[in-house]
């Protein structure tokens, strides 16, 4: 198993990694068998993560967009997490999850929808199993841990992928959700994407811990280290993980070690805490760049469809963002709706409050 082969204990193999930075091979034995389709089709989503999230970021500075959380550099510690369940697992997110969502099926206009503000954006196709965006830290996995209890209380085959922060292990909830997921062996895998900063606060002041994924020893299950830029890596482990799950195993802890390559939200400014060395160091451990050359070595992919790709996706990007700004008000009634399968007295009284504040301020 590579839980115990990659021990976050043990300072020997401590970190797991298949692709290294130049997006070579380390270990032959240890790269998943994912097709080739499935391997083009993760890249792709990476690609279309990447442009849309780069795109957000402009919009907002447009004054187009509400703030926004940046995903650059996060998108293989999501895609080869995701990628490794099946589409009647659930996927249970916070806010920084768009290579994700993606993958699992939210739709970019939604996506889109969400951060312009609109209600809307929160709705999903019934066959995608994602819980809606999390802002209070560490509080979804809980959530997590209540859906993988249900499963097994219900005898359904459902495991949940459940993201968490670095920042959001320091979180009261974090730890419960660990003992929990313990002690009711619910089938939940939580991804910690240590990206190396919650907001101003580094991953060293953090914790004492020589690793975040050790923390899964305190509570009896198994934890994982893998380097969060590397795609397979995190295929791998989370694949491992989604097996033991579902086989009644219960739960594992993964550790994403990556990197944070832009701002934690549009509200902050980075270049106030870190320094520009450190993020160019970062950048040339891209997860898309070691991810292209491996499939171009593979002779799966080439320099030509990446760039005809790349075309595409902005002009995607483009005309489903144009289309977001052209959605217009959404009706009062649809900030409230979707709380409730039936709306509360109290709730109830705030909408005719509001609803009334409204009109007379028409009047």
């Amino acid at each position: 198993m590579l839980t115990k082969q990659f021990d976050p204990l043990k300072k020997k193999n401590r970190m797991l990694q298949i692709l290294d930075k130049e997006g070579n091979i380390v270990d032959e034995k240890l790269v998943p068998n994912i097709p080739d389709d499935q391997l083009v089709s993760m890249y792709k989503t990476m690609l279309l993560g990447r442009i849309a999230d780069t795109k957000a970021l402009q919009y907002q500075r447009q004054g187009r967009m509400l703030t926004y959380a940046p995903n650059k550099g996060q998108e293989a510690a999501q895609v080869g997490s995701v990628a490794a369940t099946e589409q009647s697992d659930w996927l249970v997110p916070a806010f920084r999850e768009l290579s994700a969502w993606l993958h699992k099926g939210w739709t970019l206009e939604n996506v889109y929808l969400y951060w312009y503000g609109n209600e809307r954006g929160s709705e999903f196709p019934e066959d995608v199993k994602i819980l809606p965006v999390s802002v209070p830290i560490g509080s979804q996995l809980n959530h997590a841990v209540g859906l993988g209890m249900a499963s097994n209380i219900q005898g359904k085959d459902e495991v949940v992928l459940a993201y968490v922060g670095d920042g959001g292990t320091s979180h009261g909830e974090f730890h419960e959700a660990l003992n929990f997921s313990g002690v009711f062996n619910t089938p939940t895998v939580i991804v910690i994407q240590n990206n190396q900063w919650a907001i101003s606060m580094p991953t060293t002041k953090q914790t004492k811990s020589q690793t975040l994924a050790q923390k899964a020893k305190a509570y009896g299950i198994p934890g994982i280290q893998v380097d969060g830029n590397d795609v397979l890596a995190v295929y791998a482990a989370t694949k491992e993980a989604v097996k033991r799950a579902r086989n009644g195993e219960g739960p594992t802890l993964i550790e994403a070690v990556t990197y944070r390559l832009g701002p934690h939200t549009t509200s902050d400014d980075p270049t106030i805490y870190r320094k520009d060395e450190e993020v160019e160091e970062w950048s040339l451990k891209d997860p898309l760049t070691r991810f292209q050359k491996y499939l171009i070595d593979k002779g799966l992919w080439s320099k030509e469809q990446d760039e005809n790709q790349r075309e595409e996706y902005n002009d995607f990007v483009n005309k489903t963002f144009k289309k977001v700004e052209g959605s217009g008000l959404v009706p009062l009634e649809d900030i409230f709706d979707y709380h409730y399968e039936e709306m509360p007295s109290q709730l109830k009284e705030q909408y005719e409050n509001y609803k009334r504040y409204l009109e007379e301020e028409g009047s």
